[in-house]
């Protein structure tokens, strides 16, 4: 069970609501004297239109005072402490030394970087099983973001797998990879258990969805990223060939110059709708005909988190 989901929702900035009860973090006087320490509970009366003023909270005594927002906390949150916190585990636990699997990600892999393409790292961490059974769980996904890394935990990626998530398939397909455990090299060596046609469903909807927030962007605005367009077609492209290939094909050599042109906005829009709604039609048509199975494997996937499960008993990565 990841704990961390569960957790009360701690928005960096959030102003608070007035109505909500909140702990103080300070000693609340009135003059000389004490009249509420640290740990008391309050409501807030009056919020500010941002973090640079005070709330207006209320005591159960009726007294009120004026609480900046880094002299209060939600109560909510106050009772959780260290539970399911997930820097407070990353703290404790070097969890950055289970990770089981990394691959360079994005336009490198892709064959698409430019002299500015940063170099994205993903992949997997396996959670000891102490850890993971405990009361403060693991979380779900471990950042860094001055290195441009993040690994989910490997049930996690697992499942995200399991729906066809882009990020995740095409990290199982990298040509660039950089660690893998044993373990890892199991799983890879399974990974057309995800493929299934859920990846027309899901490729499919998700450029769709995007290209329509761009044409409403196009529209209000007058541009769009030309980047996000390029590697909203790239996914499509890439889809097809899952499809037909039952093969991830990461690497977009091929069609290397077509795609960079777009990213530089040097295709009309027009053109760049009229390559999307072609491509929409082979990836129909790929659906179509394909020979994937209707739903990916659960039942070996299943199988594999289970003895990395009981793997992870184990003292060393395995």
């Amino acid at each position: 069970m990841n704990h961390q989901t569960n957790r009360v929702h701690n928005q960096l900035g959030l102003i608070l609501t007035p109505g909500t009860q909140v702990v103080t973090l300070v000693e609340v006087h009135d003059g000389e004297r004490m009249l509420h320490p640290i740990g008391a509970v309050a409501v807030i009366l009056k919020s500010p239109t941002d973090l640079e003023h005070a709330y207006r909270v209320r005591f159960i005594d009726g007294f009120e005072a004026a609480l900046k927002s880094h002299e209060l906390i939600m109560l909510a949150k106050y009772k959780e402490g260290d539970i399911g916190d997930a820097s407070t585990i990353e703290t404790r636990h070097d969890l950055y030394a289970r990770v089981i699997y990394r691959c360079v990600i994005g336009s490198r892999a892709y064959g698409l970087e430019t002299e500015e393409s940063d170099v994205d790292y993903r992949g997997i961490y396996l959670p000891p099983a102490k850890l993971h059974w405990s009361l403060y769980g693991v979380p779900e996904q471990l950042e860094r973001e001055a290195t441009q890394e993040a690994y989910w935990e490997l049930q996690k990626f697992i499942v995200l797998a399991l729906k066809a998530n882009p990020n995740v398939v095409e990290c199982l397909y990298s040509p660039l990879v950089e660690k893998r455990t044993a373990l890892a090299d199991a799983l890879l060596e399974q990974r057309s258990m995800f493929l299934s046609k859920l990846v027309y469903q899901t490729f499919n909807g998700y450029v769709m969805s995007q290209f329509k927030k761009m044409q409403a962007d196009l529209r209000n605005q007058g541009e769009v990223k030309w980047k996000h367009v390029m590697h909203l077609l790239r996914l499509l492209m890439s889809g097809i060939h899952v499809l037909k290939t039952h093969e991830v094909q990461v690497r977009v050599d091929h069609r290397r110059d077509e795609l960079l042109a777009i990213r530089r906005g040097d295709v009309s829009w027009e053109n760049t709708e009229r390559l999307r709604k072609e491509l929409h039609v082979q990836f129909e048509d790929a659906f179509r005909s394909t020979t994937l199975p209707e739903r990916p494997d659960y039942q070996r996937a299943n199988e594999f988190l289970v003895i990395a499960r009981e793997a992870a008993l184990e003292g060393d990565l395995p």
